[in-house]
């Protein structure tokens, strides 16, 4: 007997044939209701209780093709099996592409009909649970339920609900990838500009010479290929936000324009005369550091400063390892409804490994990865779906910028070469017995062997550099 349960409405006009397809249904644990016709199918369907139906093609009054349309018309996701003749096939197949989960042919095998049966219902309810987790996912989240459960995003959440409703430009600092759009996204929700525009700016992706025609918009005419008036971002924001991602990029002739629009609130088209009043709140972001810029005239100060009313710097991933678990699932849910599947989870050793991971990519590579693995997944998620072994040009990146700041620090200080080199050992060491700890869930004999050490050396540095790893293993020397 089957351990699925379900009800099967049975429409067969036939009562031998109705009560033996009963008899089978009921002999697996399923629920059978009869109906001797499409009419009172019909009404079945209507007061919602079939989970599938299985309809006789040829019926007088209403045949299986009409009730299967207006069934459908009642709930589109109902399986409908329809039960035909040996020499109606060819109806049965064209009742397939009209939308038909499948059919049986009398005389039909006992089991088959128990297998399509169940076939039947298990799709249907992986539709009816994706279309539940969907309605889920889309549902308007808070700012805390987009981000995470950390700390560091506490903090986030706090600086866009205290600039929300003010006026000011804030420019937004993080890495790539690390979600500085959507806090940008948030600021505007929040705000009192909400039913209004959020258009999106990504200052890298615009070629030079189409900057200012793309931010301002332009005549018909103004230039070669100008065939039509077009409408600039900041035009097409008027009462919203404008959000220019990586705003570094920007030409420094554009930049200049975009100052005088700030200060103003008017723009003039390329090709036009006539001033154009906008009132756009301006949020921008980098993942550079715009002072240097400054420092280095490739971005004007005056502009920097008009942008940078108030700043939100929007923490790595890594830095926020709390949330990790958090978006992993999150992601998993969007996944499975756009590939639909049903992947129940991650595996203890999945979990481990995207904590330990160092996600130089961010959320977005958190995403990917997800993305991917669900993908690749038949049920959960495993460490072989994600592939997130940590690679040694990542450890060593990681270290480059810690040892590039230590050498600046210490340079300025006059110090001599041996003092900054050993300094930038130490950090180094530091960065890769981290790593590895991570990497085993804080077990120094396996970080000993994965870095290829032995454990009283491991040891003896974990203790130097006072490293902690949450989940570590102190008295595990026995297992090395």
């Amino acid at each position: 007997m089957s351990t699925v349960q379900g009800r099967i409405l049975i429409a067969e006009d036939e009562p031998e044939m109705a009560q033996l397809l009963a008899c089978l249904l009921h002999r697996e644990g399923l629920t059978p209701l009869l109906a001797k016709d499409g009419i009172e199918a019909l009404q079945l369907v209507r007061a919602g209780d079939p989970d599938v139906l299985l309809a006789d093609l040829r019926m007088p009054g209403m045949d299986g093709m009409e009730l299967m349309r207006k069934a459908k018309d009642l709930d589109p996701e109902l399986p409908v099996i329809l039960l035909t003749g040996f020499a109606e096939v060819r109806g049965a197949v064209e009742a397939l592409r009209a939308g038909a989960h499948d059919y049986l042919a009398k005389p039909f095998d006992h089991r088959q009909v128990i297998r399509v049966v169940l076939r039947a219902l298990n799709e249907r309810r992986l539709k009816l649970q994706l279309k539940h987790l969907a309605d889920h996912v889309h549902q308007a989240l808070s700012p805390r339920e987009t981000f995470g459960p950390s700390e560091a995003v506490g903090r986030v959440i706090s600086a866009i609900e205290r600039v929300a409703n003010s006026n000011f430009s804030v420019l937004i600092v993080g890495e790539t990838g690390s979600g500085k759009e959507v806090v940008a996204r948030a600021i505007h929700q929040a705000s009192g500009r909400a039913r209004h525009p959020f258009i999106p700016v990504d200052c890298g992706a615009i070629p030079e010479m189409l900057f200012e025609s793309e931010l301002f918009g332009h005549e018909r005419g103004a230039f070669t290929g100008a065939d039509r008036q077009t409408i600039g971002k900041i035009e097409a924001a008027h009462g919203g936000t404008l959000f220019l991602d990586e705003i570094s990029n920007m030409p420094l002739a554009s930049q200049a324009k975009l100052l005088r629009v700030l200060q103003e609130k008017t723009l003039y088209r390329l090709g036009g005369g006539k001033p154009i009043q906008v009132d756009v709140r301006m949020l921008t972001a980098s993942g550079h550091d715009l002072e240097g810029l400054c420092d280095s005239g490739s971005f004007r100060p005056d502009l920097y400063f008009r942008l940078n009313e108030y700043t939100i710097l929007v923490p790595p991933l890594r830095g926020r390892r709390e949330d990790i678990s958090y978006l992993a699932k999150r992601f998993l849910d969007i996944a499975n409804i756009e590939l639909s599947k049903f992947i129940k989870g991650f595996s203890p050793p999945a979990v481990e490994a995207m904590l330990a991971y160092g996600w130089p990519g961010n959320v977005r590579q958190l995403r990917s990865a997800v993305r991917r693995a669900v993908l690749m997944a038949e049920d959960i998620v495993t460490e072989e779906h994600l592939g997130l072994k940590p690679k040694a040009c990542e450890l060593l990146a990681e270290a480059e910028l810690v040892v590039h700041s230590s050498a600046r620090g210490l340079a300025s200080g006059d110090l001599a070469l041996r003092e900054i080199v050993r300094s930038s050992t130490v950090h180094v060491e530091r960065v890769a017995i981290t790593h590895a700890l991570r990497r085993t869930g804080g077990n120094k004999s396996k970080a000993a062997r994965l870095l290829q050490v032995d454990y009283k050396t491991l040891y003896s540095k974990v203790k130097e550099y006072g490293i902690q790893i949450e989940g570590e293993q102190p008295h595990d020397q026995e297992t090395h």
